[in-house]
Formats: structure tokens, C-alpha cells, sequence
């Protein structure tokens, strides 16, 4: 869950009425079909290959909501050859996985939005974002970890983009031996 997904930002009648809120929102995502990972690991095996997929609840810079626990989600997964977290806010990889967490792979973010203002032309990106996140977008690399940051397609405040457009990634695994993983 994203960091405005816990309500933190609403002037709530009463601690009951936040925490029913937060359980309306996962009764919903469960009525769509979708799994709402709160500080947890699946196992992921598709013809004899597995990842441990590890989903993360918001864990964000300064003022940001900490509700994550990285050891509760990583703990189980450690003998899980690939390891894929869902973070959702991207300045937890300087914070915490690349420092403690060398197994985690990969990890995906957003968070962002690219600030919904800024310039691509070629390889040329420039977002005001940059000034705050030092991984705003696209991916980054720091030896055998990955970082995807995704600019997404919602919007805070300006129900619009300039130079920044909405993305929807789709990521493709391929069978192999990780570098470094035997």
C-alpha cells in the first residue's frame, strides 16, 4: 500500500474510524481479486523455477509513514534463489535494502509520479522530482540489485501531467542463473 492508502492525510473522527476505513480498502481490493501484501512473502514457482515475492507496506522518507517491516517480509524467503520486493516508495532502497538486504534482487517502486512535471527528450530527464528522490523514475542498477521506479498514471493535487507521461510497466522474467547466484 502507498503511503496515501492509510489515510494518514484525513482529519478522522476517531482512531476506529481510520482503521475501519483501512479494512474497507482491503475488503475491496479482495472483492477485485487482488492480494494486498502487508509485510509478507509468496512463493512464486512456475515449472520448477522460484521467486519469493515480498510485499512491503509503505515505508517512506522523513515524514512519509513507516509501517513496513523489511525483517517480517524477508524472514521465510531467505533460501528463495530470486527475490522480487514491492516498495512502494523508491527512497527505501537507500535506506534500507541496499544496506541490509544484499539477497533482494530487484525491487519495484513508484510513489513519485515523476512530480507529473518535467522534460524526456532521448536520454535527456529532468523532473523536480530528481531534487527530492534521488530514483524518481526508470530503473537503477548498484552492483546486483535493481531498482524499477515507475512514474505511474494518478495524480496529487493537478489532475494532469506536463512532459511526464502515465506508465504502466510490464516486466518480463526470463529463466537463467543470476549473476553471482551459482
Amino acid at each position: 500500500m502507498g503511503n496515501h492508502d492509510y489515510g494518514d492525510y484525513n482529519n478522522w473522527d476517531s482512531i476506529a474510524a481510520k482503521e475501519a476505513d483501512i479494512r474497507n480498502l482491503h475488503e475491496m481490493h479482495r472483492y477485485m481479486g487482488w492480494n494486498i501484501m502487508l509485510n509478507e512473502h509468496k512463493l512464486i514457482t512456475v515449472e520448477g523455477e522460484s521467486i519469493a515475492l515480498l510485499g512491503i507496506e509503505n515505508w517512506g522518507m522523513g515524514r512519509f509513514s513507516k509501517y513496513g517491516d523489511l525483517a517480517k517480509t524477508f524472514k521465510g524467503s531467505e533460501e528463495i534463489p530470486y527475490k522480487l520486493l514491492m516498495s512502494h516508495d523508491p527512497s527505501h532502497w537507500d535506506s534500507q535494502v541496499l544496506p541490509s538486504y544484499p539477497a533482494i534482487d530487484l525491487m519495484l517502486a513508484g510513489h513519485t509520479h515523476g512530480m507529473q512535471f518535467g522534460v524526456e527528450i532521448g536520454n535527456f530527464r529532468w523532473s523536480p522530482s530528481q531534487y527530492i528522490y534521488k530514483q524518481w523514475a526508470d530503473l537503477y542498477q548498484m552492483g546486483n540489485q535493481s531498482l524499477y521506479v515507475n512514474r505511474g498514471f494518478g495524480y496529487l493535487g493537478y489532475p494532469g501531467r506536463i512532459g511526464i507521461l502515465p506508465e504502466i510497466t510490464v516486466l518480463e522474467l526470463k529463466r537463467g542463473i543470476a549473476e553471482g547466484k551459482g
